[in-house]
């Protein structure tokens, strides 16, 4: 190892000096060696003395019991490589698409990444959905086509798969010698000596014409020396233009050293300006027994240290933080301070969730949703006397995965979450057993429905007796847009409904269309409150707090409601032959969708799809397939589906519309600043 890394480790402080640091994901589909690639990285750069092993659990980035035991990553790990003179925080991803809430997170940290292929498999569904992320959102990466020893790989189809699948030019810098078989080597793709000469002539075709000199003597059939064209095509790398593509095998440690150098010389560093106000993005929460909360952190600006105080926006509140630390392997280390481009630890703030901004926004992405959670779940403990450690154990995991949603209904004694996909209730009850001991059990899953209101209508609210009470109000509800969400508006003067009033009324709709008259929570609508009165001796915040819920749900049954259900964009290719069975799947689904494309014995096809009657197409694609049909979904949003096509539930708790229950339950149940995080 270089003497400056060497120093780096000794030297307990990450102020001074410091080192270019780099923030890079490794991202893929499922299986396809993400977490053998990043055991090899640390064995490598010297940071472990033998690698660990997905297979026999011993992998360091997958430490939880669960992972170890199916061999996939459910949570998202960072470790340091120093390499070069450089350190690269690689963040290890789950593959699986249940987990993508984690994968979200990550994304918005990153300065760049590993996009890990199959050279077997190629391009998968979540390949496809995390490629186009990454453009999406300006994230520089690399390819790295990993397995070049197995039976099948083949280098050029990937290749080619990818140029077809994303519209991107690729840039190769080595490539595979005697493919699909153990004896399988690595060379210089620019090596004049190599069998790939079609497909090096036809990428020499496409960088030339970024110079007119190069250009020139293509066309003059002049010899062009590898390395030229390599320069160029680096420069059309750093243009964003071409993507850079490396091969190798994980598990057998080939073409893991060149990627490494790739990683330093093609991805981009953070800009370090400790100058700045702190600005720092929570990507990941987890819970220590000894430390309590652990809120793992990317720095855009400026810098933190220990005892440091940082002010959340999501609460307005300014908190004392304890330590800062980095994990080096599986072991926390205690440093001075974080600085701009850093990932790393704070302690001490309790109320701390993944996903929070700290400080300044500066520089931080905006969240992006690929993977909407559809589905609701209930938890129950198998045995009662468990019911209030249960509570707390879910709550912890949903301040570690705010993507969970977890309701809390206390009156029925029930728990309710949000998931993407059935794996995540087995990787849960896991969590919960053995992380908290608590047997508990999930029911089947729901697809989550929404309503939207269908006509204009009023509600009106008189809360007056028995006194000291007085609110009464007037709202007018009306169907918004889709996708418009809730709009409010009051149209009452403050001498008829005090200022202070109102900004209750304002802060309680939220939570006063949770549950409409069908049971779902309540969008795409406009609130008005048209009239209202207060009382100078009798009126007290809590009767608006309490009288609010009862105007509203009068309001939504008076106008009726409409199920709005989640509805995903697909992309499915296939081989032709299947097309037929398809379509006709896809019209039993409900789906929508256009004229198919053709092209080397695929079909392809696009549209949108419930979500309710598409669950699991994915495997039953794949498994009529032979595995050569590919399914990629995207959250598309709610839209509006017939009476009969959504699930009516009953209301959790006391419904506003039982005015007399619902007074005597609330009375004192509200106070004037409780507010939902």
């Amino acid at each position: 190892m270089p003497k400056t890394l060497l120093l780096f480790w000794r030297n307990n402080s990450y102020l001074r000096p410091m080192l270019p640091t780099k923030n890079i994901g490794i991202l893929a589909h499922v299986d396809a060696g993400k977490t053998t690639l990043t055991e090899n990285f640390l064995f490598l750069s010297g940071q472990t003395r033998q690698k660990g092993s997905v297979d026999d659990g011993s992998a360091i980035t997958d430490s939880m019991s669960v992972e170890q035991q199916r061999g996939i990553s459910v949570r998202s790990t960072a470790v340091i490589i120093p390499w070069k003179d450089q350190i690269v925080n690689v963040l290890d991803t789950p593959g699986h698409v249940d987990f993508f809430s984690e994968v979200e997170r990550v994304l918005r940290v990153l300065d760049g990444a590993i996009v890990v292929l199959s050279a077997v498999e190629g391009v998968q569904a979540h390949t496809v959905t995390l490629v186009n992320i990454l453009q999406e959102m300006g994230i520089p990466f690399i390819f790295f086509v990993n397995k070049m020893d197995r039976d099948g790989a083949s280098f050029e189809s990937v290749l080619e798969a990818v140029q077809k699948d994303f519209g991107i030019h690729l840039l190769p810098i080595n490539c595979p010698i005697d493919e699909g078989t153990g004896q399988v080597s690595i060379v210089d793709f620019w090596n004049e000596s190599h069998k790939y000469s079609e497909l090096k002539n036809q990428i020499i075709e496409h960088i030339v014409t970024y110079d007119d000199d190069l250009l020139e003597r293509f066309l003059e059939e002049q010899p062009l020396a590898g390395k030229i064209i390599l320069e160029q095509g680096l420069k059309r790398v750093f243009d964003g233009v071409l993507i850079p593509v490396l091969v190798g095998s994980a598990k057998n440690s080939l073409g893991v050293e060149a990627l490494l150098d790739a990683v330093v010389s093609y991805l981009p560093s953070p800009k370090q300006d400790m100058s700045l106000p702190f600005s720092a993005l929570v990507y990941k929460v987890e819970h220590h027994k000894l430390h309590g909360r652990l809120a793992h952190i990317r720095v855009f600006d400026g810098q933190i240290k220990s005892k440091d105080t940082v002010f959340l926006p999501r609460i307005q509140e300014t908190k004392n933080i304890g330590v800062t630390k980095k994990v080096r392997l599986d072991k926390l280390e205690d440093v001075s301070g974080l600085v701009a481009g850093d990932i790393g630890i704070i302690t001490g703030v309790s109320d701390i969730y993944a996903g929070d901004v700290l400080g300044a926004a500066g520089r931080i992405p905006p969240p992006t949703v690929l993977q909407n959670p559809v589905m609701a779940v209930q938890v129950i403990p198998k045995n009662m006397q468990d019911y209030h450690a249960l509570r707390q154990a879910l709550q912890i995991l949903d301040s570690e995965d705010p993507s969970l949603a977890l309701k809390w209904y206390k009156e029925s004694q029930e728990f309710h979450l949000k998931i993407v996909g059935p794996m995540q209730t087995e990787i849960l009850e896991n969590q919960i057993l053995e992380r908290f001991g608590i047997l508990a059990r999930f029911e089947e899953p729901t697809i989550i429905y929404k309503e939207r209101p269908l006509t204009k209508a009023e509600g009106f609210v008189r809360y007056w007796m028995p006194k000291p009470c007085w609110a009464i109000m007037t709202f007018l509800i009306e169907p918004g847009e889709l996708g418009s969400g809730v709009v409010y508006e009051s149209k009452v003067r403050t001498s008829d409904v005090h200022k202070k009033y109102q900004n209750e009324i304002e802060r309680t709709i939220p939570r006063a269309l949770k549950q409409g008259i069908k049971g779902w929570e309540v969008t795409d609508l406009k609130i008005t409150l048209i009239q209202g009165e207060d009382h100078e001796v009798h009126s007290r915040p809590g009767d608006f707090i309490l009288a609010t819920p009862m105007g509203i749900l009068r309001g939504l049954e008076a106008s009726g409601t409409e199920f709005l259900e989640p509805v995903l964009d697909f992309k499915i290719k296939a081989p032709e032959e299947m097309l037929g069975k398809v379509a006709s799947d896809l019209t039993r689904m409900r789906a929508r969708f256009g004229s198919p494309s053709f092209a080397a014995g695929y079909f392809s096809l696009d549209g949108v799809v419930p979500a309710a009657t598409s669950l699991g197409y994915s495997i039953q694609l794949s498994s009529m397939t032979s595995g050569k049909g590919r399914l990629v979904f995207r959250f598309r949003g709610y839209e509006p589906c017939l009476d009969n096509e959504g699930v009516v539930r009953s209301y959790h708790g006391v419904c506003p519309l039982d005015e007399a229950k619902w007074i005597l339950h609330q009375r004192g149940a509200y106070k004037a600043d409780e507010r939902e995080r």
